[in-house]
């Protein structure tokens, strides 16, 4: 399996009143260490979707050393977290040895490394299906997408991933976990001092 990463990086962050992504979180950003983390587990190509006038991230990007042929510039990044996606499968970038996708908020640094591992795990041993962690028997994210249904993504006329997702629902493989940062929004300024809290040294 060579898998790619989508990391969705085109949010307004309105409810925290800056961008969530440049948050600190342990010796870098929210961005850092997600990008970080993917790369440590293996991930054959790490890409970044971006809203393409957004100076912050294409800075931080900059002093990541992320490259610049695995950015992905959102022109729209009004249309949500879908339009992003499908901006994504749309894109012609990609490494053509990849045989998954992992699409990941650019919100989730909590989520632990074992939980991360375990879902890659999943995917090895499920290769033709959606894989996808659920907590308390509810779908979270991030979602490992196998290529065939990565390439729906570009032409689909679903409303979100949820919409996507539901309705090939026989395809989905869930991993049940009991970790809690599946379950955690990182949405306003006090979610975030609660996250550094519970999990940033986790």
């Amino acid at each position: 399996m060579n898998f790619g990463v989508v990391i969705l990086a085109a949010g307004a962050s309105q409810r925290m009143g800056r961008s969530k992504l440049m948050l600190r979180w342990r010796d870098t950003t929210v961005l850092g260490h997600i990008r970080k983390t993917w790369n440590d587990l293996g991930a054959l190509q790490t890409c970044v979707v971006h809203s393409a006038s957004d100076a912050t991230i294409l800075s931080e990007l900059d002093r990541l050393d992320h490259p610049k042929g695995n950015r992905i510039p959102n022109p729209t990044p009004e249309s949500g977290m879908f339009g992003s996606i499908q901006c994504a499968a749309r894109w012609k970038g990609w490494n053509p040895d990849l045989s998954h996708w992992l699409i990941t908020l650019g919100d989730q640094p909590q989520i632990l490394w074992d939980t991360l591992k375990a879902l890659i795990q999943h995917v090895y041993l499920r290769p033709e299906s959606i894989c996808q962690p659920s907590y308390d028997g509810r779908p979270k994210h991030p979602v490992f997408i196998p290529k065939a249904l990565f390439l729906e993504l570009a032409e689909s006329e679903e409303t979100d991933l949820k919409a996507f997702l539901e309705h090939r629902r026989s395809q989905v493989a869930f991993l049940a976990s009991n970790d809690p940062g599946l379950d955690f929004d990182l949405d306003t300024p006090a979610d975030y001092q609660e996250a550094l809290r519970r999990f940033s040294e986790v």
